[in-house]
C-alpha cells in the first residue's frame, strides 16, 4: 500500500492539529525509495533494537516521537503518533480504560478522561496490578471507596489538579511532590505500561492495510527483588 494512503488512516483518526505545539508527531523518517509499504511494526518507543528487528520491516510506526535521529536510522520509514493520538477520541487514554473494563470516560480538558465506578481502593488496586508489574500507590488520606476515577496514559502528573474532581488518579510518572500534597488516591502505573495498549488501537486502524507485527519492549524500568541473608 502506499504509505501516504496509510498515513492519511492515522491521521483521520488522529489529526496532526491535536498534537502539542512542541510535539514531534507526523513524519520522523520519510525514506523517499520505499513508498510500498507491506509490513509494518508497531512500537511504542524507537530504539537501536527496534531498529534491527524491523529490518524486513518496511515501516515503522511509534507512540513516542525522535527529537534526535541517528543516521543509521535513515533507511527506513518512522512515522509516529504521539499527543495527537493522545488527545484522540479513542486513543492512548481511552484504549487504558477500555483494557481495564470500565465505560467511555468523560473528557476533561485536553487528556483526562472521568468515568464513574463503585469500587475499593483496593478492587481498583487489583485491576492496576493485573495490567503493570509496576504500581505505586499514594494514599493520603486513607480512601477506601472511589466513586469517580481520572485516567491519563503516560505522564499525568502535571495534571493533577484538574484530577481533584475524581476520587483516584491513574497515570504513570507520578513526581514526589506531587505524591505529597496529594488529597486523592493516586496510582502510578508506569509509563510504559500505560500506553503501550494504544498499539492495538493503530493495528485495527491498520490490519486490512498492511502486515502489521509488534515490537518485542518492555519498559527500562525492572523490579528488584534481593534477599538479604
Amino acid at each position: 500500500m502506499d504509505k501516504t494512503e496509510l498515513i492519511k488512516t492515522i491521521e483521520n483518526f488522529a489529526p496532526l492539529n491535536l498534537a502539542e505545539d512542541w510535539d514531534c508527531s507526523g513524519w520522523i523518517i520519510d525514506a523517499a525509495e520505499k513508498t510500498q509499504i507491506k509490513k509494518v511494526m508497531l512500537c511504542l518507543t524507537v530504539t537501536d533494537d527496534i531498529i534491527r528487528q524491523a529490518k524486513d520491516c518496511d515501516m515503522i510506526i511509534s507512540h513516542h516521537p525522535l527529537f534526535f535521529v541517528p543516521f543509521e536510522y535513515k533507511n527506513i520509514n518512522i512515522y509516529c503518533a504521539h499527543t495527537n493520538l493522545d488527545r484522540a477520541e479513542g486513543g492512548t487514554t481511552d484504549e487504558l480504560i477500555r483494557v481495564l473494563g470500565f465505560s467511555k470516560g468523560e473528557i476533561l480538558g485536553d487528556f483526562l478522561r472521568v468515568v464513574d465506578c463503585d469500587c475499593s481502593v483496593e478492587d481498583l488496586a487489583l485491576k492496576l496490578c493485573k495490567i503493570s508489574k509496576n504500581v505505586r500507590v499514594v494514599n493520603n488520606k486513607n480512601i477506601s471507596h472511589i466513586k469517580k476515577i481520572a485516567f491519563c496514559a503516560g505522564s499525568g502528573s502535571e495534571f493533577i489538579q484538574e484530577a481533584a474532581c475524581a476520587d483516584a488518579f491513574v497515570t504513570g510518572d507520578i513526581k514526589f511532590h506531587t505524591a505529597v500534597e496529594s488529597k486523592i488516591v493516586l496510582f502510578d502505573i508506569g509509563h510504559f505500561e500505560s500506553e503501550i495498549f494504544v498499539l492495538n488501537v493503530l493495528a485495527d486502524l491498520l490490519k486490512d492495510k498492511v502486515k502489521i507485527v509488534f515490537a518485542d519492549e518492555k519498559s527500562p524500568f525492572e523490579i528488584l527483588t534481593i534477599n538479604f541473608h
